[in-house]
C-alpha cells in the first residue's frame, strides 16, 4: 500500500473526539449542528462513530472516491457529507450506511472529518465535543470488519495485515456502482 501523505499535506483532516458528557449533545442535536456547519462554508464536515473507521487511508480513499464520483456527475445525494458516509460505509444506501458508520446517543467516541482549510477546533466546540486522540486512528480488527459487513469468509483469505485492503475495496465498489447513477433528470426516451 502506498504511504500516506504527511498529515499537513492531506486534503482532509480527521480527529478523534468524544462528548464532554455522555449522551450530550444528543444525536438529533449533533445532526442539526452538522447541517448548520455544512451551510457555513464550502468545506465538507462529517462525523462518524470511531468504531466504524479503519484509519486515515479509509477516510482519504472515501473522500477521493466521492470527489471522482462528483467530477463525473454520478452523485447519489445532494449533501456531500451524507454522500461521504456512503463511501466510508462501503454501501450505496444511506440508511444502511448510517447504520454502519453513523452515531447514536450511546456513541462514546467519534471521528470528525473536514476539508482543509477549515479548522478542527472551532468545529469540535460547535459540536460540543472535545478532542480524544484515543478514538482515532485505530487498528482494523474483526469488530470493525463485522460492522462494515465484511464477512469472515472474505477476511479468511488474507492475513490481518491485509484487512485494511478489504475496507478500501468496499469503498471502491461504491464508486463503481455510482457510475450508472446521475443527478440528471431521466430523458423522455426513458
Amino acid at each position: 500500500m502506498a504511504p500516506l501523505p504527511p498529515a499537513g499535506e492531506r486534503p482532509v483532516v480527521s480527529v478523534g473526539a468524544r462528548r464532554r458528557v455522555a449522551g450530550t449533545p444528543t444525536t438529533k442535536e449533533l445532526v442539526t449542528i452538522l447541517r448548520r456547519l455544512g451551510t457555513e462554508g464550502k468545506e465538507l464536515v462529517a462525523l462518524f462513530d470511531a468504531a466504524a473507521i479503519g484509519g486515515e487511508r479509509h477516510l482519504l480513499s472515501a473522500w477521493a472516491h466521492l470527489g471522482r464520483a462528483r467530477s463525473r456527475g454520478t452523485t447519489r445525494l445532494r449533501d456531500r457529507s451524507a454522500e461521504l458516509a456512503l463511501f466510508v460505509a462501503g454501501d450505496d444506501q444511506l440508511p444502511r450506511a448510517l447504520a454502519k458508520v453513523g452515531f447514536t446517543d450511546r456513541t462514546e467516541q467519534f471521528v470528525l472529518v473536514t476539508e482543509r482549510p477549515r479548522a478542527v477546533e472551532p468545529l469540535l466546540a460547535a459540536l460540543g465535543l472535545e478532542s480524544d486522540p484515543t478514538a482515532f486512528p485505530r487498528d482494523v480488527d474483526e469488530a470493525l470488519l463485522d460492522r462494515l459487513g465484511i464477512e469472515p469468509a472474505e477476511r479468511a483469505a488474507i492475513t490481518p495485515a491485509g484487512w485494511e485492503g478489504l475496507i478500501l475495496e468496499r469503498v471502491a465498489l461504491v464508486d463503481l456502482g455510482a457510475a450508472h447513477h446521475t443527478d440528471a433528470p431521466p430523458s423522455k426516451e426513458s
